[in-house]
C-alpha cells in the first residue's frame, strides 16, 4: 500500500504535464493567428506577403502608417463603420437580455405546454445552420424594412434567443420561489417582481450572456452584409472586406491594421469579463 500511493501520484502528476502540454499547444494554435496580425500591421505591404512570420525589422517597418491607410482608404469612414458595429451590438445585446431574461422567466414559471413547445423550439434553433435561412431571412428583412441599423437588432434577437433562454431558463429555477411570492405579497406586481427582484438576481448570467453575445455581434460578417445596405451602411467587418485598391489590389498591412483595431476592444473586453462566464454558464446549469 505504501508504495501503490507513490505510483498513484506518480501516475496522476504525469497525467497533468500531458494535459498542460496539450492545453499549452492548444493555445499556441489558437493565439497565433492574433500575433502574426499584430506583427503585420506594422509591417510594410511586401514584408507581410514573404515575411508572414517575421518580426519587423528596420526595413519592413511601416509604424503607423497603416493605420492610417486602413482608417483613411476608399470613400467610407473607418469611423462611420466602427460608429455603426458599436450601436448594432449594444442595441442587439440589450434587446437580448431584456426580451429572452423576461420570456426565460415566464417559460420556468408556468408550467404549461406552450411553456414546454416554445422552450423546445428555442433550443432547437440552436442547432439550425444560419445558412439554411439566410436568403429567406435578407428577403423577409427587406419588407419588414429590418434593413438598418436601428432595426437589424430584432433579426438578432431572433438568432440569440435560443442560447440566451436557455442559460436563463437554468438559472431561474435554481431560485427559490419563496422569494417571488414575498415579493407579491409586499404589493409587487409581475413586472416589478420581474426588474426589482428577479433581474437583479440574473446579474451572473447577465453578465456571461452579455459577453458572449456582443462577441457574437461584433465579430458577424454575414447576417450585416446580406441585410444592410452596404454602400450607406457598413459595419467593422464589412469595410474590412472592401480594403481593395485598383484591379482588386489589396494593402495587406492596413488590412492587418484596422483587424487588430476590430479585435482589440473584444478581447480587452472578454478579459475583463471572462470570469463571468464560467460562473453564469456554471449558475445557468444548476437545473435543466
Amino acid at each position: 500500500m505504501a508504495n501503490q500511493q507513490p505510483q498513484t501520484l506518480t501516475s496522476e502528476a504525469r497525467h497533468k504535464k500531458i494535459l498542460t502540454i496539450v492545453f499549452t499547444i492548444i493555445c499556441i494554435v489558437w493565439v497565433l493567428p492574433v500575433v502574426c496580425v499584430a506583427i503585420n500591421s506594422f509591417k510594410l505591404n511586401t514584408f507581410v506577403k514573404t515575411e508572414t512570420f517575421a518580426l519587423p525589422t528596420d526595413e519592413s517597418f511601416a509604424g503607423w502608417s497603416n493605420f492610417i491607410t486602413g482608417m483613411t482608404f476608399g470613400n467610407y469612414p473607418f469611423w462611420s463603420a466602427f460608429g455603426y458595429s458599436a450601436l448594432i451590438t449594444v442595441l442587439s445585446t440589450v434587446l437580448i437580455l431584456i426580451c429572452c431574461s423576461m420570456a426565460a422567466w415566464y417559460i420556468a414559471r408556468v408550467d404549461s405546454k406552450f411553456c414546454k413547445i416554445l422552450y423546445t423550439l428555442c433550443i432547437f434553433s440552436m442547432v439550425v445552420p444560419f445558412q439554411m435561412v439566410m436568403f429567406t431571412l435578407s428577403k423577409t428583412a427587406d419588407t419588414l424594412k429590418l434593413n438598418t441599423p436601428f432595426t437589424i437588432p430584432i433579426v438578432y434577437l431572433g438568432f440569440g434567443a435560443g442560447l440566451a433562454i436557455f442559460m436563463f431558463v437554468g438559472f431561474v429555477k435554481s431560485i427559490p420561489l419563496e422569494i417571488e411570492e414575498a415579493a407579491a405579497i409586499d404589493g409587487c406586481g409581475p413586472i416589478r417582481t420581474f426588474f426589482l427582484v428577479v433581474l437583479p438576481m440574473l446579474k451572473p448570467t447577465l453578465i456571461s450572456v452579455g459577453i458572449l453575445e456582443i462577441m457574437w455581434v461584433w465579430n458577424d460578417y454575414l447576417l450585416p452584409y446580406l441585410v444592410l445596405d452596404i454602400n450607406q451602411y457598413r459595419t467593422i467587418p464589412i469595410q474590412i472586406q472592401y480594403l481593395k485598391g485598383s484591379y482588386g489590389t489589396v494593402d495587406l498591412g492596413a488590412t492587418m491594421a484596422i483587424i487588430l483595431m476590430a479585435i482589440i476592444p473584444v478581447i480587452v473586453f472578454y478579459l475583463s469579463c471572462q470570469k463571468y462566464i464560467i460562473k453564469g454558464v456554471a449558475a445557468g446549469a444548476v437545473k435543466g
